[in-house]
């Protein structure tokens, strides 16, 4: 099973498309120069790659930077406004506007009846005429709809231990490529 699951890692990884990971690059560069705010976002692993993302973007990229992981507020909004509105209406608390740009983290992306929380997120951000960008692990989903540059992580099994972990790496050569601006190939 080990060389299987790093035999698909593998495959996964030669399947990404580096032009959108470039497209995420500009966009974040230009939200840098613009001095925009970053709100990312993701549940279960992909919440826990955004909290770390936020401190990498913040410290080595200079760009300001927010996830949702204040425990108390999460589930004070969840009681009062329910799951699927919570990340919504953290957003509007935070007043995200059209400068602001949503970063996605999630495996599925968002379906019908899966993530909601990240699906209306995605539509409020839309309805902001804010920029949209974001790593899941399928092409069919809500983020790649509404997302101005998106990278799909293809796996045929262990999809989430595959792209949540190939979503820090991506982070990764990104803040990278932020920092240090030079070419990531």
């Amino acid at each position: 099973m080990i060389k299987e699951f790093l035999d698909e890692t593998k495959r996964s990884i030669d399947s990404i498309d580096y032009i959108a990971i470039d497209e995420i690059i500009g966009i974040l560069n230009e939200l840098r120069e613009l001095r925009g705010r970053l709100f990312i976002v993701g549940s279960g692993g992909s919440a826990g790659n955004a909290s770390h993302a936020v401190a990498d973007f913040r410290k080595l990229c200079e760009i300001e930077s927010f996830s949702f992981d204040n425990i108390s507020e999460l589930t004070a909004r969840v009681n009062d406004d329910g799951w699927d509105n919570s990340t919504t209406e953290w957003l509007d608390a935070s007043n995200f506007t059209n400068t602001d740009c949503l970063f996605v983290l999630s495996v599925g992306g968002g379906m019908p009846g899966v993530s909601g929380n990240l699906v209306n997120a995605i539509k409020f951000a839309a309805e902001s005429r804010a920029k949209i960008i974001g790593i899941v692990g399928n092409n069919k989903c809500a983020l790649t709809e509404y997302a101005h540059a998106s990278v799909v992580i293809p796996t045929k099994q262990w999809k989430t231990p595959i792209v949540e972990g190939l979503q820090t790496v991506l982070l990764h050569l990104i803040v990278t490529r932020l920092q240090i601006n030079t070419p990531v190939w």
